[in-house]
């Protein structure tokens, strides 16, 4: 199944409404300026994912595993939600309670501001 296209969202909404969907509603699907897009689980672990196409880029989405060794991870054991998200193999950056960090790959990808 092909990744649908969202026209029209800036990056930085897709994120945070991905995020928000998948973690905060806990829905099936993330909306995304009229296209659903399905959250699933991973196999393995369970972590909610989720893969947009926004301005022509794949952008991954991933839960944080609360059982790694991370900072991250550590805030996830604590309560708070988290989603990573990456372009091809690099992170651009993650969602923790409805705040955007950007990682260094975003400029370097030139992500838009």
């Amino acid at each position: 199944m092909g990744v649908r296209e969202s026209k029209g969202v800036t990056l930085e909404r897709a994120l945070l409404d991905a995020w928000r969907a998948a973690l905060v509603d806990e829905a099936p699907l993330v909306v995304l300026d009229g296209v659903s897009i399905p959250i699933r689980r991973t196999r393995a672990k369970g972590l909610r994912c989720v893969a947009l196409s926004v301005d022509g880029r794949i952008v991954d989405g991933i839960e944080q595993n609360p059982e790694t060794k991370s900072r991250w991870a550590e805030l996830a054991r604590g309560g708070k939600r988290i989603m990573q998200f990456k372009i091809g193999p690099r992170y651009i950056g993650n969602v923790c309670e409805g705040v955007l960090m950007r990682y260094p790959a975003w400029k370097s990808l030139g992500l838009p501001d």
